[in-house]
């Protein structure tokens, strides 16, 4: 029987938890999305805690009756979302709160990890020393909070992730979800609107500026504002020439700013992570759009989102360091 190792996370908007086996395997995983009432845009901090409270004794119910306790002999937790000071989110607490009882229970050591980081285990970690050999490289987080350039360096404690780019104001995340909540879709509303552009065979609506880039930075709440006041004049049958031109927008945003900063920092390995790098239109049109240099790379669209998979990928790595 192989060591098994076990990551939480517990970000908010899903829970999750995940067993990886010592060859890097998924061997149990399980990722829901927290409730939001039907109209809201998200949950209250306090919620979310309490959402993710009461589903872990059920997850790792279920996770113990796929694979033997006994067996794993390290568990990683996300407790705040960068690995910074000051860098906190209630939500968290929940996740640490069960792998301190479980590291007690079992006799393992406990590994807390951020959630930035896990999602670059996620995708750095997930192909082997062919895909990334743990020197600078430059990682997209692309989530519903979270739109930062990164460059990332693989450290003893997880990964070095300095900000380089992105956002100064709203997410790209927020961006497409506010824009599905205004459209009456679920929140979060990134996977219904990646299925209608991807079926949608007609031209992008024409009603954003061109997002400006500036030093690597970017603003998005403009081009929110140009959508939903032009939502309001539109009927449901126009939403899908909408939805294509936010799309678009996106994918010509994330290569007009890979170009830019491979270029600035002399980096040719860009990988994408966060729930918006599993769009499968963004990252056709990406992939199609990239040459060779920069080397554009994405993870699993499974595993680009929120997840507790790269997670349990540092405890392994941590625990046989040590």
């Amino acid at each position: 029987m192989q060591d098994l190792y076990l990551g939480i996370d517990t970000s908010n908007y899903k829970t999750s938890i995940a067993v990886i086996d010592s060859s890097n395997d998924t061997v149990f995983a399980k990722s829901e999305y927290l409730e939001v009432p039907e109209g809201k845009r998200g949950l209250r901090q306090s919620e979310a805690f309490f959402r993710h409270s009461n589903r872990l004794p059920e997850y790792i119910e279920e996770m113990c009756s796929c694979v033997r306790a006994s067996s794993i002999k390290a568990v990683g937790v996300s407790s705040r979302p960068r690995r910074v000071e000051g860098s906190y989110m209630p939500c968290f607490i929940s996740g640490v709160n069960a792998a301190r009882e479980i590291s007690q229970v079992l006799g393992i050591p406990l590994h807390q990890f951020s959630h930035q980081e896990g999602h670059a285990a996620a995708v750095l970690e997930d192909g082997g020393e062919d895909m990334y050999d743990g020197s600078d490289a430059l990682l997209f987080h692309l989530s519903g909070g979270t739109t930062e350039f990164l460059r990332c360096r693989m450290d003893e404690a997880g990964y070095d992730l300095a900000i380089v780019g992105g956002t100064k104001d709203i997410s790209l995340g927020q961006l497409i979800d506010r824009t599905g909540v205004a459209m009456g879709l679920p929140f979060p509303s990134g996977s219904y609107m990646d299925d209608t552009v991807c079926s949608y065979t007609g031209k992008p609506s024409h009603i954003m500026s061109k997002i400006r880039i500036d030093d690597g930075y970017f603003n998005l709440s403009g081009a929110e504002t140009q959508i939903l006041r032009e939502l309001e004049k539109r009927d449901a049958e126009d939403y899908p020439s909408v939805i294509k031109e936010i799309f678009d927008a996106s994918w010509d945003l994330l290569m007009r700013s890979t170009s830019l900063l491979s270029d600035r920092y002399a980096i040719s390995k860009v990988f994408m992570a966060g729930g918006v790098a599993s769009s499968q239109y963004i990252r056709r049109r990406v992939l199609q759009a990239s040459s060779s240099s920069p080397e554009i790379r994405f993870g699993k669209p499974e595993l680009s989102g929120d997840n507790a998979v790269g997670i349990a990928r540092l405890a392994r790595r941590i625990s046989n360091n040590k």
